[in-house]
């Protein structure tokens, strides 16, 4: 699913929008939730999940092509995890 097929589905399901007021909606949320993530905040989503940042220690590592040894930066990473609902729908 991209973007695109998200603002179909609110484009259809709504109605009363024009296309592209429906993209405005859906690039709006969007931004919402990566300004509270840049912020260090968490985004739970009530029966869908929760985004959270997560910072990550430099380590070592290895290049699996040559096998030689590196080091991986410190960086932060989103982290995605599954409400028990959407875990019950997807596993049913």
């Amino acid at each position: 699913m991209t973007k695109t097929d998200i603002v179909d589905g609110v484009y259809e399901r709504l109605g009363g929008f024009s296309k592209k007021e429906a993209a405005g909606i859906v690039e709006n949320v969007l931004d919402i939730m990566k300004d509270a993530l840049v912020d260090g905040e968490k985004v739970k989503i009530s029966s869908f999940g929760t985004f959270t940042v997560k910072s990550k220690r430099k380590r070592r590592g290895r290049n699996p092509k040559t096998g030689k040894a590196l080091e991986i930066t410190a960086r932060k990473v989103c982290k995605f995890k599954t409400s028990h609902v959407l875990r019950e729908l997807i596993n049913s």
